[in-house]
């Protein structure tokens, strides 16, 4: 087992991360831009190093600096949590050049999964039903033909896109060129990739993502799935697991296609498969994420594991001491993510508590919120015996948490849950349409 672990993050996560390892015994490292010396990571780390500027470009992003710190500190592993470098293969790579481990997938899996057209070949070969859709597009007139050969509405994607960047949804032949062109210079520009694909525009839909855990001795386990529908351009706002659209049947079947695709391709560590759910209840592959997830915490709810640890523990080379029949999902866990809707500084916090009640965060009291990040300031999560008290538990703690100081989107929460398609289950990715 490793003795010290680099963060390579900020915020919840690196804050996150900081907790698991302690209580496992490994001292940690962590590292900060100028902005975040003063953040919360900074102070729960053993040891602590400024890598650059505020710019993501000149520190979280910068791999030299990150691996001059962990060299110098004597790190055995690097955490890279989510966003940032989490799928670097190029990254993933220079760790291991220099000794040290990189928590997650190898390099070579990053690679290989990171074309999301190559994965859909790769996953639709394992048995697993995709999107119908094409390879990468060279040009607007071939996106036109693809599109009257699929048929409307389409939606054009960057290859390596994510957070709901370099998506444009297309509904008839005029509207192509601008969105072709805006997708891929949006790719570009977030990603350095501006390669795009088309894919048919499943509607109505729900956004279903299953969680899997794998080590590098060929286990493959499927944690249950999360309800992402609830989004805005993209961006996901409430999960919940298990999915109210999600019967026990079909839970089932992809719990089993799911595991052999895995064990077929050979990938370990923690990954998410997202599907799109249609309302006659057939499911299709979108993408895979090769790290951990933002919403992990609602899986950890629902099924009591530490999925921070077990990515450390399989990164060590321990095998997974469970199996696929002790993952049960009973009652109900609900996430909603808490964000900042402009810069600001924390006047005054206060924290929800209760049993089953769990809020990440990095915020204390004069936290500075600063534009050059995500505004996730944190997720507040709710575990209960049924989803109606879940939902309960949720508003209380809703209306308990405070956060003065920067503008949030607490009451837009409490707004979402309250919605009679939220209460009966029946939502879908057309919530903030409707």
């Amino acid at each position: 087992m490793f003795s010290k672990i680099l963060i390579a993050n900020r915020g919840e996560v690196a804050v996150r991360i900081i907790r698991s390892c302690k209580e496992m015994g490994i001292s940690t490292v962590a590292v900060y831009s100028k902005a975040d010396a003063e953040s919360l990571h900074v102070a729960l780390a053993d040891q602590s190093y400024c890598i650059g500027e505020t710019s993501p470009q000149d520190s979280y992003l910068n791999e030299d600096r990150i691996l001059s710190a962990a060299l110098l500190s004597g790190a055995q592993a690097i955490h890279p949590g989510y966003g940032f470098l989490s799928e670097n293969a190029h990254f993933a790579a220079s760790c291991l050049r220099h000794g040290i481990a990189f928590i997650g997938p190898s390099a070579e899996s990053m690679e290989r999964l990171g074309d999301k057209e190559r994965l859909k070949t790769l996953f639709a070969k394992a048995g697993l039903p995709v999107i119908p859709g094409t390879e990468i597009l060279p040009s607007v007139q071939d996106a036109l033909d693809a599109a009257e050969e699929i048929g409307y509405p389409v939606m054009i994607k960057a290859r390596s896109g994510g957070g709901g960047r370099g998506i444009r949804l297309v509904t008839r032949a005029e509207e192509m060129e601008l969105a072709f062109l805006s997708a891929t210079s949006e790719g570009k520009a977030a990603f350095g990739d501006g390669a795009v694909y088309l894919e048919k525009y499943i509607h109505p839909a729900r956004h279903i993502e299953m969680q899997i855990i794998a080590d590098e001795y060929g286990e493959v386990l499927c944690l249950g799935e999360r309800d992402c529908s609830v989004q805005r351009n993209h961006q996901k706002l409430t999960e919940e697991s298990p999915s109210p659209a999600v019967s026990p049947a079909l839970r089932e079947e992809m719990v089993r296609r799911i595991t052999s695709s895995v064990k077929e391709i050979g990938y370990q560590n923690l990954g998410t498969l997202e599907f799109l759910l249609d309302a006659s209840g057939h499911y299709y592959f979108m993408e895979m994420n090769v790290r951990l997830q933002v919403e992990h915490g609602v899986t950890e709810a629902m099924i009591g594991l530490d999925l921070v640890k077990w990515q450390i523990r399989i990164a060590a080379g321990i095998p997974l001491n469970f199996k696929q029949e002790d993952v049960r999902l009973d009652g109900s866990s609900i996430e909603c993510r808490i964000n900042a809707r402009a810069p600001g500084k924390v006047s005054f916090l206060h924290i929800p508590g209760g049993p089953f009640v769990r809020f990440d965060t990095y915020l204390a009291v004069g936290s500075v919120i600063s534009p050059a990040y995500d505004p996730l300031l944190g997720k507040l999560i709710v575990y209960a015996s049924t989803r109606e008290e879940a939902l309960r538990k949720l508003r209380a703690a809703l209306c308990e948490l405070v956060i003065e100081g920067v503008p949030n989107n607490i009451e837009e929460q409490l707004d979402i849950i309250e919605d009679t398609r939220f209460q009966t289950g029946s939502y879908s990715l057309d919530f903030f349409s409707q």
